[in-house]
């Protein structure tokens, strides 16, 4: 007798337009970093969004913003992961507790690779900034939330995918408006960490399923 096979934690319904998606995020990932690698200053698109002139967000504002930093940084992003990864636990989706470890994971270490490979920088040398490894922080966590919470409600191909972009861009420019209101990036900087977790979480999403597909399948037949 065999158990129940484990939810997917990419729903198939979603898989092609979270693919496409994926593949549009990563492109723009790339052209952003094509146009400021080893720039040290705002583009004409940071100007656009955020004028030279703009002061710095103030209380109480600022203290919104510096807990929203924080959460990105390494104990406020461990106490988040821990948080996520026990939710999913008592929920029994052991997938999307690998994911978030995976996927936060990997989307960070992406946006920290990109970093070194393009070489822009913010207020001086050394303070690299494209990608924001914040922003792929934070918008890679919701993606995974929304995920889980579309398998859980059965929502369809259109209703889960709107949910997934909707908490995705919520996290997105929250932790983009945070860092780029403390000085830490540039809008352009906010942008490509989004489109960063865009790009990596589907990706690491599916491949979780399908190694653990394979192994539930080697797993009755290994008993043969």
């Amino acid at each position: 007798m065999t158990g129940r096979p484990a939810p997917a934690v990419l729903p198939p319904s979603l898989r092609a337009r979270l693919g496409l998606i994926a593949a549009l995020a990563a492109l723009v990932v790339v052209v952003v970093a094509v146009m400021y690698a080893g720039h040290s200053q705002s583009g004409r698109v940071d100007r656009w969004i955020i004028p030279p002139t703009a002061d710095s967000v103030g209380p109480p504002w600022r203290y919104v913003a510096l807990t929203l930093d924080f959460l990105g940084e390494p104990a406020g992003s461990a106490m988040v992961i821990v948080a996520a990864v026990t939710g999913c636990l008592l929920l029994r989706r052991p997938r999307a507790a690998v994911l978030v470890v995976a996927g936060a994971g990997l989307a960070v270490g992406t946006a920290t690779l990109l970093k070194h490979v393009v070489g822009r920088t913010i207020h001086g040398p050394g303070n690299l900034s494209y990608p924001s490894g914040h922003t792929a922080f934070l918008t890679a966590l919701a993606f995974v939330a929304a995920l889980l919470a579309t398998e859980r409600l059965g929502l369809g191909r259109t209703a889960g995918t709107s949910l997934v972009l909707a908490a995705a861009l919520v996290a997105g420019a929250a932790m983009g408006w945070a860092e780029v209101a403390l000085g830490a990036h540039y809008p352009t900087d906010a942008l490509g960490g989004w489109c960063t977790a865009l790009a990596v979480v589907p990706a690491t999403a599916w491949l979780i399923d399908r190694i653990a597909d394979r192994s539930a399948d080697a797993g009755p037949r290994a008993r043969r």
